[in-house]
């Protein structure tokens, strides 16, 4: 799952990392969420990135990288 905005560069760079490296996931874009909903996601965020900031990617419900982190990100879905 990747938590991101629609206006976020980095965002984008870790959606597109993630499609090149043959990943379909869920993404959620936070701020295009309306009411319970964008309340729900960020409960949610909160969860694995306390301060709530963007992206967060969430890797089978064990772990979470926070950032734009290539290599991290290339290393962790490697198992």
């Amino acid at each position: 799952m990747l938590y991101a905005l629609s206006t976020c560069g980095w965002c984008a760079r870790t959606k597109e990392l993630l499609r090149s490296l043959g990943w379909n996931l869920i993404i959620r874009m936070f701020d295009l969420l309306e009411g319970k909903e964008q309340d729900d996601a960020m409960n949610e965020i909160e969860k694995w990135n306390p301060k709530g900031s963007f992206p967060t990617l969430v890797i089978r419900d064990s772990m979470s990288i926070v950032g734009f982190r290539e290599e991290e990100i290339r290393e962790a879905l490697k198992g």
